[in-house]
């Protein structure tokens, strides 16, 4: 039998998103729905880790042929975790979520080292870059030969005992053949992939859809909004409610930056505005929160076939202070547009116009969005 485990515990810190790695979409999918699609088709079992917290939400978008259990602090604490779940296997395949254009062809590539008698098996490419070592000083000291090194990918395959055996110390490294290796195992080498690429940034997204056979295009677009002070109305900005503030008028809870990265991402695809979507000819949207509206935003551009490489907010106003907030506002921000990069800034008028007399606030948001 063969096992595979998918290690989908990471958080997406690095990609700049507030939610899992593995449940950022490339293409019609997850990186995890990719990433299993590819392993169905030698695998017998598939075990996911996941992270703490998003179990249920995984389970419901793998189904119930695949097991989920809870990731780990660490990459091979996750392997653990997995291996547990794992009873009565020849082979296990261990492979990250956010490889996840790995295809089922090198899966079996892998597989069929293992049948063939190797007990730890590895993809890897060739190293193209000429490499140095380079000193403290900042000149080169020495120029590293190329040939013999290789880049290594997953899916990796282990023999169940072998496996077992190295993960029963609680050492950690960056992959599993690292301790094979380092427990005396011998590894082989099969051919890589250039489209098992590690999913890491916005940009690794933007080369992953390009193996998809889809072609794509940048498009930018700038959106405003403002809205005056209102007393007796709460205060609601970037998706937070400020209880101490004072709020703005509006047709929904007048969430000004919200509502710019709205419009902003309408006009960069060409889908109308924020008025044509959600204006007051919708009676549904009266009182809507900001929050509501950049995911029904993100429905509609993501329904049109557009991914959204970085959306930047820029706050206009004396209050509230931004700074103490502004994490936990980014965060909300990046949830609600299903994980994407966003930044946000806030200044002042120096006393003049509507926000520097302390009379409303305002927002610039622009958005970089991807077309497949």
């Amino acid at each position: 039998m063969i096992a595979a485990i998918v290690a989908a515990a990471g958080s997406g810190e690095r990609f700049g998103a507030s939610i899992p790695k593995a449940l950022i979409h490339l293409g019609d999918r997850t990186l995890l729905e990719h990433a299993i699609s590819s392993l169905s088709a030698v695998a017998d079992q598939i075990v996911v880790t996941a992270p703490a917290g998003f179990e249920d939400q995984i389970r419901a978008l793998v189904g119930s042929d695949v097991t989920v259990v809870t990731g780990g602090a660490t990459r091979s604490d996750s392997v653990r975790a997995g291996l547990a779940a794992i009873q009565g296997a020849d082979f296990v395949l261990v492979h990250d979520a956010a490889r996840a254009l790995a295809t089922r062809e090198l899966a079996a590539a892998v597989v069929a080292a293992l049948k063939a008698g190797d007990v730890a098996v590895v993809p890897a490419l060739p190293v193209v870059d000429t490499l140095q070592n380079v000193g403290a000083d900042g000149y080169v000291v020495s120029v590293i030969e190329r040939a013999p090194l290789r880049r290594i990918q997953t899916p990796q395959g282990f023999s169940y005992s072998v496996l077992k055996s190295i993960h029963e110390s609680a050492s950690d490294a960056t992959d599993d053949s690292t301790l094979a290796l380092d427990a005396g195992y011998k590894v082989r080498v099969v051919e890589g992939e250039e489209r098992a690429l590690k999913i890491t940034t916005p940009s690794d997204l933007a080369t992953a859809l390009t193996f998809l056979g889809e072609a794509t295009t940048f498009s930018t677009g700038v959106g405003v909004d403002a809205h005056a002070f209102a007393e007796g109305r709460q205060l609601w900005l970037a998706g937070l409610h400020w209880p101490d503030e004072v709020g703005v008028e509006g047709h929904s809870d007048g969430d000004v930056a919200a509502h710019a990265i709205c419009d902003a991402l309408f006009a960069a695809t060409g889908l109308g505005d924020l008025g044509s979507n959600f204006g007051t000819s919708r009676p549904e949207y009266a009182g809507a929160s900001g929050v509501t509206l950049l995911k029904e935003t993100f429905v509609l551009i993501s329904n049109a076939g557009y991914l959204i490489s970085h959306v930047s907010v820029q706050i206009i106003g004396n209050r509230p202070r931004i700074g103490s907030r502004r994490a936990e506002a980014i965060s909300t921000l990046s949830q609600a547009l299903g994980g994407a990069e966003v930044a946000i800034l806030a200044t002042t008028t120096d006393g003049m116009g509507l926000t520097g007399e302390g009379k409303g606030i305002a927002a610039i948001a622009s958005a970089l969005v991807i077309k497949r």
